[in-house]
């Protein structure tokens, strides 16, 4: 293991990416060998690309789209694009594209990710406080390998979600394929709509998920969790991810459906999310304290694409 993390160390140390130009008829296209690291977080596909040295631009959304699907690349759930921190104290920054390219605030299996690449730098200190565009994010690498990520305090304001609601509620009812459903709407730094089923085996996710993500009442769409509670401290949970689908995991919705369940007073302080990629801890002590997020991170390959 420490020879495996030697030899990443050793490799981020070099520019991630190269860029040329080619020459066709009277116009120059730019080409660029972007260097990445393929990894999953509780089977959510991350790929994080290390932009601090050349810190270029993500590509446009049609070639995000293209890499997202695979056409060019390994594909991912989730890219996270690595960028220099505006605070010399901070370990980075970075943004977060879906599959679909579009981009998102939040993403708390890819952190997990970032903060395990970065954790082989040895200038950067625990906690390593990584900047986002759902604000600061602390991430601790843990003694048995797992990382812990603050991901800072749920959201309940109907307009800070945002979710068309006249007033803030622990639960909503929300009209969607001819039926009526209660609901949480949170944010946790991006959009959650969590339902409680009681068996996620058959939720009918792949009809509703979609339905729900596109919902008038949520204007910039929506994750969509499908909650099984089994004890209070156990859930299951499945989630359809906004501009995705299902994936094998979810971080953001492990700690909406955690926070859902503990507001009804159905969940205790630390639970057990079982995802179809594996688990998660969350734990939350309530208020306008931060959401706790402990899991794995493992790096598959490293590779090199032209875009």
């Amino acid at each position: 293991m420490l020879l495996v993390w030697f030899d990443l160390y050793v490799k981020l140390q070099r520019p991630t990416s190269k860029v040329h130009s080619t020459q066709s008829g009277d116009c120059y296209t730019q080409k660029m060998q972007l260097d990445y690291f393929e990894m999953h977080g509780t089977g959510n596909r991350i790929l994080v690309v290390d932009q601090r040295s050349d810190n270029l631009p993500p590509p446009d959304l049609a070639t995000t789209k293209q890499l997202g699907q695979g056409t060019i690349g390994p594909g991912f759930d989730q890219m996270m694009w690595v960028a220099t921190a505006t605070d010399p104290d901070h370990a980075a920054s970075y943004r977060v594209f879906n599959a679909d390219g579009s981009e998102v605030e939040q993403c708390g299996n890819g952190v997990r990710c970032v903060a395990r690449v970065l954790s082989g730098q040895s200038q950067h200190n625990q906690p390593l406080t990584l900047e986002s565009p759902a604000g600061l994010v602390e991430a601790i690498i843990l003694d048995d390998g797992l990382i812990s990520i603050s991901m800072g305090a749920p959201e309940f304001e109907p307009s800070r979600i945002p979710f068309l609601a006249d007033n803030e509620a622990l639960s909503y009812e929300l009209e969607a394929d001819g039926q009526t459903f209660e609901v949480a709407a949170i944010s946790m730094g991006n959009p959650h709509c969590v339902l409680q089923v009681p068996d996620v085996t058959t939720a009918a996710l792949a009809q509703l998920g979609p339905i729900i993500e596109h919902h008038e009442r949520y204007p910039e769409r929506t994750n969509v969790g499908f909650m099984q509670i089994i004890d209070n401290t156990t859930i299951e949970l499945r989630v359809h991810e906004r501009g995705v689908g299902e994936t094998q995991a979810c971080g953001t919705g492990a700690c909406a459906a955690t926070v859902a369940g503990q507001r009804l007073g159905l969940l205790g302080p630390k639970v057990t999310v079982r995802l179809p990629g594996g688990e998660v801890m969350v734990s939350w002590q309530g208020g306008r304290n931060p959401v706790w997020l402990t899991g794995n991170a493992e790096l598959i390959a490293e590779g090199t694409v032209e875009i």
